[in-house]
């Protein structure tokens, strides 16, 4: 299995590093392809191959970003026409999320406040599960997509395509109260944000939350 992950966090080690480490994990791939799109400045994670643009794979996920699919750059438009063309399953996490939306006839707009807590996810088959919620950016209207998981300060958590095999998720269910550690003791979060974020109740895993 050959994973392509577009890494829009690859200037961090825990949030890029760790957490693309346990978004390829339920794939269990033999091969792992890095293409950070955004920068050329990023972190050794000591696994993968780092690519200059997309190439062929089993499989690809956008990962999420401290950019803002509502103040569109460049680089955006070659993440989009992967989305639109791409065979193969397409996952996406938070700002992954947002531009496979945004790139299918959906719309994404700035919310008044960021969002950085851990929040209760709303499944359409009853299930509610929590998950670390860290965005400003929110979809609005999921265009191809279809809606399958809500929540109280998000309408659009969860999606999934009725025809192409595509799955995306608001959320983060790639960080791990160890990921989270990791953030601190490597400076990508302060002592406020890992305070709040403390899971309290079942945490949907990567493997139930993007496997399709």
């Amino acid at each position: 299995m050959h994973v392509l992950v577009v890494d829009l966090l690859a200037e961090r080690q825990a949030f890029g590093g760790l957490g693309v480490k346990a978004m390829v994990a339920p794939f269990e791939p033999t091969r792992i392809s890095l293409w950070a799109p955004h920068t050329t400045d990023h972190c050794d994670y000591g696994f993968g191959h780092r690519v200059d643009g997309p190439v062929e794979a089993d499989a690809i996920i956008i990962s999420g970003s401290k950019r803002n699919v509502s103040s569109w750059e460049g680089w955006m438009d070659e993440v989009a026409e992967l989305i639109r063309t791409t065979t193969v399953p397409l996952y996406g996490i938070c700002f992954g999320h947002q531009i496979i939306a945004a790139s299918l006839g959906g719309r994404v707009e700035r919310a008044s406040h960021p969002s950085k807590f851990i929040g209760q996810v709303n499944w359409d088959d009853g299930r509610s599960t929590s998950s670390l919620f860290t965005h400003q950016d929110h979809v609005v209207d999921a265009g191809e997509m279809e809606i399958i998981a809500t929540s109280e300060h998000c309408g659009i958590v969860a999606c999934q395509h009725p025809t192409r095999a595509i799955r995306t998720v608001q959320f983060h269910p790639e960080a791990s109260s160890d990921l989270i550690t990791q953030a601190l003791n490597l400076g990508e979060m302060t002592a406020e944000e890992h305070t709040a974020y403390v899971f309290e109740s079942e945490v949907m895993s990567v493997k139930n939350a993007l496997l399709l």
